[in-house]
């Protein structure tokens, strides 16, 4: 770790990355197969995906707000992350016993419970893990394992569904999840230094006790988040062109791989130019490439589109959780994670759905542009939110 460009990537976010990976690892076994598994197998429509997706989001969405409030008030991450990560484990190998959608969607959304428990808190560890100075890269260090874990998954998932089929290959996943989960309990965890303890819990806490540049910050991001379809919808675009499954998850790669290789540099630049720059950076492309598939008609020219998207994700990923640690206050870092994380999941079903039944009842041009619109006015909110840039702790 003597390399300049890993500097201020400590042991437990090094863990915490190798967590990562092996996590996305089993996730992306699955998860680019829901999309394709509901509409090739079980023959559900756009709607049942954008619900599936949606759904899967916002309900465990208070769950992100209440563990880093907890997590924040007993001053542990720990638990909320092993409990976390376990259950994500155990439940993934279930989606092989699903014959009918509403099942993948139970499943699904006990699985995000999993990551509502373990996201605030775990980007806490990594906050705390970590000078100001070298946030960005820290949390981009986090995002890229991330990101080499999913396109690994993702390349298993092409490999073993030919040989193997759906069910099979949700079975395989839970290997590398509970090698994820032994990990854990390498992590560890000091004692923090003297805070003010958290206030009390109520459902206000999240918005009013934050910084005003940070809560229009959250409003901007869930703003966006409203019109971001998500992967599973490109996966739809490429099936639609009448391309086939495996071309769809060699596309789903190549998001990933492009991901895994900005991120990290996206990480540097944000701690160098500040956050907003950077994030606003990613809005734009995502709204460019969002009116490039409004007419993109055949699978040919899909793979830039995918790789755009790569680099728009890489852009907003770790910065906006960077960002959000800047600007809260230190005894509420996890809860203005937490906050960040239920407000991106709240809007995640209404935008879920319009996106499915915008893609049924009109065409897929008006799901793109329902997100165009919006990361429009994302961007124009995030005008007036102040720039942050990381200073020595």
């Amino acid at each position: 770790m003597n390399n300049r460009f890993f500097r201020g990537i400590g042991t437990n976010i090094l863990i915490l990355g190798i967590v990562s990976l092996c996590t996305d690892l089993s996730s992306q076994m699955v998860f680019p197969l829901i999309p394709l598994y509901l509409t090739s197998v079980l023959a559900a429509g756009a709607f049942v995906v954008g619900l599936v997706e949606g759904a899967a989001e916002t309900t465990a969405s208070f769950l992100k707000v209440l563990s880093g409030y907890i997590s924040d008030r007993i001053r542990r991450r720990k638990p909320f992350v092993l409990l976390g990560y376990g259950l994500s484990s155990l439940v993934k190998p279930l989606f092989a016993f699903a014959y009918v959608w509403p099942t993948v969607l139970a499943l699904r959304v006990i699985e995000r419970v999993g990551k509502g428990l373990r996201t605030a808190p775990r980007d806490a560890i990594v906050a705390e893990s970590s000078d100001a100075i070298v946030r960005g890269r820290a949390f981009g260090f986090n995002r890229a394992m991330d990101g080499i874990g999913s396109m690994g998954g993702a390349v298993l998932a092409f490999l073993l569904l030919p040989v193997y089929g759906f069910r099979n290959v949700f079975l395989i996943a839970f290997i590398p999840g509970i090698i994820a989960v032994l990990v854990i309990f390498l992590i560890r965890e000091d004692p923090p230094a003297a805070q003010p303890a958290a206030p009390r819990f109520s459902l206000r806490i999240s918005l009013s006790l934050l910084p005003q540049n940070l809560r229009l910050f959250i409003i901007a991001s869930a703003l966006f988040a409203f019109g971001h379809y998500g992967y599973a919808f490109l996966l739809l675009k490429v099936l639609s062109t009448g391309a086939s499954d495996s071309t769809a998850l060699l596309f789903y790669v190549l998001f990933y791989g492009v991901y895994t290789f900005f991120t990290i540099p996206a990480g540097i630049v944000s701690d160098r130019v500040g956050r907003k720059p950077v994030i606003m950076a990613g809005y734009i492309l995502f709204g460019l490439l969002s009116a490039g598939l409004m007419v993109v008609t055949g699978s040919a020219v899909l793979p830039v589109f995918f790789a755009a998207y790569g680099i728009f994700f890489a852009f907003i990923d770790g910065a906006q959780r960077a960002f959000i640690v800047d600007m809260a206050p230190p005894a509420l870092k996890a809860t203005a994670l937490g906050t960040f994380h239920t407000a991106i999941g709240l809007v995640a079903l209404p935008g879920g759905y319009i996106a499915g039944m915008l893609w049924d009842l009109y065409s897929p041009s008006y799901t793109f542009l329902f997100g165009a619109i919006l990361a429009v006015l994302a961007l124009g909110l995030m005008m007036i939110v102040k720039n942050t840039k990381a200073s020595p702790a």
